[in-house]
Order: structure tokens, then sequence, then C-alpha cells
């Protein structure tokens, strides 16, 4: 095997870690480098990176849930309709109730639950493609916005407004940062370097294949790299900025899920099922239930990203939550996850998010109009979908597959068919492939 091969394979991590994945990463830094000479250094600034982490924090959450849907085989339009909703209701919940903003935020997540549910019903125990069902849910509650709202805009309580807009912040003595982000700079080293020695002990005690020490010390130095110079950048922004509380949020998430899809059972059931979910279903694992779960988590989320938009914003509106279904899906399959269910990683959607926020931000910093904004975006995601049908001519699975499997799932799902002929197994050889 060789070095780069190597370095594919393990540098960041995970058995999806394949080409693709080194790929987004080296697009990442591309872009930010790109951006970093086109805007004369203004792309790195302590600033412009605290406003992208605060601009762009709630569609990265959503990402997170939209990867675990699309790992599942499904797909999920109303996220921004959902957001939307949620927002129009805690607020009015806020202002007109006076209910304190910490029970506005357990609200607006029982709202999210409560809609989860009823999308999760349909799509796990009806039967009904979630595609469907989340078209309709987008009408759904982007018209409820508007009736509740009466289409008007809905201020939210200062208090509220932190997990929008708020950073960490200032203690202990004046060192010329933010010392509370200084230290989680610290313990965030501190756990990627236990981490990984953590996992090569672990490997060793199974007796399986570790990782190059080389490949280790690299991957090792490349994290802790970057995660020294953005504790400096956002350490050191001006006074009374630092790691915005929607930035700490979203990290807590990310490692959370994290933890969830790779080391708990119920994360490799989602995988299972959206691997193969008659095998799946035969091994065991509850369909009805992963995907109830799967769709309802997703609404929560969604719920979560309105209110901390809405907060930033300081008022929910009739236009929030407008394509952000596109953005999140477009970050799933940027980052990694544009296969036939099964594969794809919270940190690959991670950084397909970044990418397109990155992107967004290095065009609006060099005046660019919205217009080409958009053409550039649906450029990117044309080429990451390329990739996709070039990977299935390689003899992978193609994104087609991902939209197509709730419909071939239905079709096989039908009782009292007829015995299979030698033509009907090589059409179902071929569904399978596709």
């Amino acid at each position: 095997m060789s070095r780069i091969t190597d370095l594919q394979k393990n540098l960041f991590g995970g058995t999806t870690s394949n080409a693709r994945q080194f790929g987004m990463i080296s697009t990442l830094v591309a872009i930010v480098l790109l951006f970093q000479i086109w805007t004369g250094g203004l792309t790195l600034t302590s600033g412009n990176l605290i406003a992208v982490v605060s601009q762009y924090s709630y569609i990265l959450i959503l990402a997170i849930g939209m990867l675990m849907v699309i790992v599942a085989g499904h797909i999920d339009l109303s996220v921004g309709s959902v957001a939307a909703f949620t927002g129009i209701v805690v607020a009015k919940a806020m202002q007109e109730y006076s209910i304190p903003w910490p029970l506005g935020i357990v609200l607006g997540l029982l709202v999210g639950a409560v809609i989860g549910a009823w999308q999760g019903f349909w799509v796990a125990y009806v039967g009904v493609p979630a595609f469907i069902v989340t078209l309709a849910g987008m009408l759904l509650f982007r018209g409820g916005n508007q009736y509740i709202g009466n289409a008007d805009t809905v201020p939210v309580p200062l208090g509220f407004r932190d997990i929008g807009a708020g950073f960490l912040p200032e203690v202990g003595p004046d060192t010329g940062y933010n010392n509370l982000t200084l230290l989680l700079g610290l313990l965030a080293c501190l756990g990627v370097v236990a981490r990984e020695f953590k996992a090569r002990q672990t490997r060793r005690e199974m007796n399986a294949d570790a990782a190059p020490l080389w490949v280790t010390g690299i991957r090792l130095a490349v994290m802790v790299g970057v995660i020294v110079f953005a504790t400096l950048r956002f350490a050191g922004g001006r006074i009374g900025t630092s790691v915005p509380i929607s930035g700490i949020i979203l990290i807590v998430l990310v490692l959370a899920y994290s933890y969830y899809t790779r080391n708990t059972i119920g994360g490799r059931h989602i995988y299972a099922v959206g691997g193969n979910a008659r095998a799946a279903e035969l091994s065991g694992v509850k369909l009805k239930r992963v995907n109830f779960l799967v769709m309802m988590n997703m609404s929560v989320l969604a719920a979560l990203a309105g209110m901390i938009f809405v907060a930033r914003s300081a008022a929910s509106g009739p236009q929030d939550g407008l394509s952000w279904e596109l953005d999140a899906i477009a970050a799933v399959f940027i980052g990694g996850a544009a296969v036939s269910g099964g594969l794809g990683t919270i940190s690959g959607s991670i950084v397909g998010g970044l990418v397109m926020a990155l992107l967004n931000n290095g065009l609006q910093l060099e005046g660019v109009g919205s217009d080409m904004v958009q053409i550039i975006k649906g450029l990117v995601l044309l080429l990451a979908v390329a990739f996709d049908v070039y990977s299935k001519k390689q003899g992978r699975f193609s994104i087609i597959g991902a939209l197509a499997r709730p419909f071939q799932r239905d079709q096989a799902d039908t009782s009292a068919e007829p015995p299979k002929t030698a033509t009907d197994t090589d059409t179902d050889k071929a569904q399978v492939a596709g």
C-alpha cells in the first residue's frame, strides 16, 4: 500500500475515509487559501472567522441530522419550514404569554419532537416515502409559520438572543485573549491526542492493524495545528467577542453525534438500515423504530437551528428557513455521503458545510452578487454529484440509488410475490446495483 493510500485511508479516521473525503479536505483548504489571497487576508481574520461560525452554525446543525437521514436512505425537505415554524411558535409564546426564555427553548425542542414524531409515523409505520412526507411538511409548516405570525416579524427577549448572538464571556487575568477560548482549545488538543492513542491501544488489544505511526504523527500534527490556529483566531478577536455560543452548541452536537453514530448500537443500526434494510431487519434491527427516530431527530435539530437563527436575528419572520434544506443536503453530499445509504460521517458533513459556508463568505467579501453566488454553489454541488457518478462507474453505489431506495423498499415489501424467474432475478440485481 502506497503512502498516499495510507493517508487517504487513515488521515481522517473511520471506515469511510476514502479518496472523496480526502479530496473534500483538500478542497476546503484550497478554498480558504484562494480567498485568503483574493481578499487580501480578510478570510482568516478573527472577526471574519467568528462571523462565519455565527452565521452558518444553524446550517451545520441541520447537516448533522440530515447526514443520519440520508445514511438511513431517506431525504428531508421540511427542515427549513420546521425551523421557521418552531421559531414563530417560540417567539409568540415568549411575547404574548411571557414564558421565560429557558422554557421557550424547551418548548421549541418539544415542538420539534412532536413534528418529528408526526413525520416519522408516516414514514416508518404507514410506509409513505420520506420525500413525499417531508414535501408535504415543507408546505404545511411554512403555511403554519405565516398563519401564526400573520406574516409579521416577532421579536424575542434579550436572554434568548444569547444562544444565537452571544459569546464566551471574558474571565480571569488580561492576557490579550479570551481565556475561556484558550482553555477550550487546550482541552481540545489534549482530547485529540488522548483519543488517538486510546484508539491505537484498542486496535492492538483486538489484534487489528493500526495506522502506520508516521500517519498518526501527521494526523495529530495537522489536527493540533488547526486547533491551535483556530483557538488563537477566536480568542484574539475584538473585546467582547470570542467563540459564539452557537459554535459551542455545534461542537457539543458534533462530538455527541459522532460518538453515537460510531460507537453505539443505535448508530450502527442506522448504517445497517441504509446499507441493506431487509438484511438488517432479518438480523434483528427494528427497522420501523430506526426510521421513526431518524426522522424525529432531524426535526428536533431543525427546531434547535430555527431557534438559534431567530436568536441571532432578534426576531422571527416569515422568510426564515427558506432553502435551508438545500444547503443542508448539499453539505452532506459534498461531505462524502452522496452514495446509496449506509455511508457517510458527521465530520464529513461538517467539512461539506464549511466548504459551502466559506465559499459563500469569500464571494460576499469580494462583493460578488447573490445571483452569481447561487450559480457557483450549484456548480460545486453538480461537481460533487458528478464525482459520485464517476464512483458508480468504478463499481460503487450512486446518489440515484439513495433517492430511489424508499420506493424500491416499498415495492420489495409487498406481500404475495410470485415466484421469481431468472429474468426477475437479473432485474432485482440491476436495481440493487443502481
